[in-house]
Formats: structure tokens, sequence, C-alpha cells
């Protein structure tokens, strides 16, 4: 299971805002990572050098490798609507990301790894797949077994954002996935333009 492993902040640092949550060492160093941080004298980006640059802060943001990545774009392709838009709603729509949103876990990795190590079901079935997109109706929980873990009661407990297309039962720690979310609805700073511009070339 290939994920990134990497220094999460120099990351956030690299794109200038924290894509993967909260993050005390970004507010310490807001500034590009390296020897010389702001004092380095940066070329204008080209077009696709901010293209490539939107792509990577996507992938990076939801956790995904190129190849996942590529797959899940020609998918949105093929559907009815806006190529990025299409996008966006099938990464919205991944389990991992589901799961993060409902507030079990605090950050996309510790979904990811919940959902690996057989903590969530869908629809009463344990799925450990972090990608498995989901349909409108699907109801992900729990298992029961799962429900005392520390991470997800502090999670749970902490529990802020709320989101339009999921429902929450905090009694049953379950949630239901309503739709897919409109453009508007998704809170990531992402110009998904560029990316289909930069796949279409």
């Amino acid at each position: 299971m290939a994920r990134y492993t990497g220094p999460r902040a120099k990351i956030a640092r690299k794109f200038g805002e924290p894509i993967f949550g909260p993050d005390r060492a970004f507010e310490k160093k807001n500034y590009p990572p390296g020897q010389h941080g702001l004092a380095r004298k940066r070329k204008k980006l080209s077009e696709y050098g901010a293209q490539l640059r939107e792509k990577q802060k996507v992938k990076y943001t939801y956790g995904l490798l190129e190849k996942q990545f590529r797959n899940l774009f020609e998918r949105a392709a093929r559907m009815k609507g806006v190529k990025g838009e299409n996008l966006l709603q099938l990464l919205e729509s991944r389990l991992d990301n589901v799961v993060y949103r409902m507030g079990v876990a605090p950050t996309r990795a510790a979904a990811r790894q919940l959902v690996g190590h057989r903590h969530i079901t869908v629809n009463g079935n344990v799925v450990n797949i972090p990608s498995y997109i989901l349909r409108p109706g699907d109801v992900v929980g729990v298992r029961e077994k799962s429900k005392s873990l520390e991470v997800i009661v502090n999670s749970v407990e902490s529990r802020r954002n709320k989101y339009s297309w999921l429902e929450w039962d905090a009694t049953s720690m379950t949630g239901k996935f309503m739709n897919r979310p409109e453009r508007s609805e998704i809170p990531e700073n992402i110009k998904e333009q560029f990316i289909v511009e930069l796949y279409s070339k």
C-alpha cells in the first residue's frame, strides 16, 4: 500500500498552505523550505509549472500517488458534467476522505489507517480499501469492537465541522453519505481547471 511518508510540514511550506490540516511546524515557519527560505529569488512560475503544482497539491492533500490520481481523472473525464468538478467529487467520495470528513479520524492519513486496519464498515460490511468510492445512500460506521479506540473517541469528541452531504449519528457512530458534494460545498483551496488543462495537453 504505497503512500507518501516523508516530512509533511515541508510539503505544506512548499505550497504555502497547511494542506495536511493544522500544523504547528507550518505556523512557526510559514515560508518556503530550503536554506534561503524567503530570501531566495524565485522565478515567475510558468503556465505548465502552475498546473503541475496544483496537481501535486491535490495529490498530497488527498494522499494519492500518480497512477491512482491519473486513473481517477480518467474516470472523472468519462462522467457527465465538468471534468474538474467530477474529479473533486470522486476524491470526496473516497472512503478514507469520508471517514475524515465525518470526524472519525483527525487527518486523512489517520482515516486511511483506520480503514486499512479494518475498523470501518460500509453498509454493515467491513471495508479495508481506503480508495473505495462511496455511492449516495451508503452508510459508513465504526466497527462495534473499535468504538472504544482512543483515537476514534478523541476525534469524535472534538468533531467541529459539519458538511451538508454527510449525516452523522454520534450515538451509533455511523454516518450516511447523502450525495456527492457540489463544488461550492468543498472547502479545499483547489484550482481544478489547472489539472484538467494539464492532462489535456
